[in-house]
């Protein structure tokens, strides 16, 4: 289980309101970071990817350590206009505005089983459009993993997954 007491948050971040969790004090402490991807990598091991996507930027703090713990490739979804090459865009909806990521067009093969994982599971607005852009490559299975989940905010109503699992409901 996560220990959210080693988790900062910090009140009206990025507007008045938004109580912003910080999990770079995770990282702060090398043997509970440790602990942390431990738990996540055994989680990920139960869905057998072939491909793991993270989500620009917190998502590549675990994202391509599980992929390379795995032996599996990493697969960046980034914020638009910061991949070099042809890419499917998708737009969706944060709590404090619009926003629209990307993934290259030959990111994926079809037919792969696919984790995507991002730290915190809020809204579920970054996830249901990461989810759009994986399955531009008809994968055979989509997990979505996150770190954490903001309960309340019934994000998980917005996924359509065969597999969703965070390590902490708040």
């Amino acid at each position: 289980m996560l220990d959210t007491s080693k988790i900062r948050v910090i009140p009206d971040f990025p507007k008045k309101g938004i109580q912003f969790l910080d999990i770079t004090t995770i990282m702060n402490n090398a043997d509970y970071f440790q602990e942390v991807f431990n738990m996540l990598l055994e989680m990920a091991k139960e869905v057998k990817p072939d491909v793991v996507v993270g989500l620009e930027a917190r998502g590549y703090f675990f994202a391509p350590a599980l992929a390379l713990a795995l032996h599996v490739p990493f697969v960046p979804i980034r914020k638009a206009g910061k991949l070099p090459y042809s890419t499917y865009k998708a737009t969706y909806q944060l709590e404090y505005g619009e926003a629209s990521i990307e993934i290259h067009t030959d990111a994926m093969k079809e037919n792969q089983r696919v984790l995507i994982f991002d730290d915190i599971l809020a809204t579920g607005g970054t996830a249901a459009a990461a989810i759009e852009l994986v399955k531009h490559f008809k994968p055979s299975f989509i997990a979505t993993h996150f770190l954490m989940e903001i309960g309340f905010l019934k994000g998980r109503d917005k996924i359509i997954a065969d597999d969703i699992r965070s390590l902490h409901l708040v």
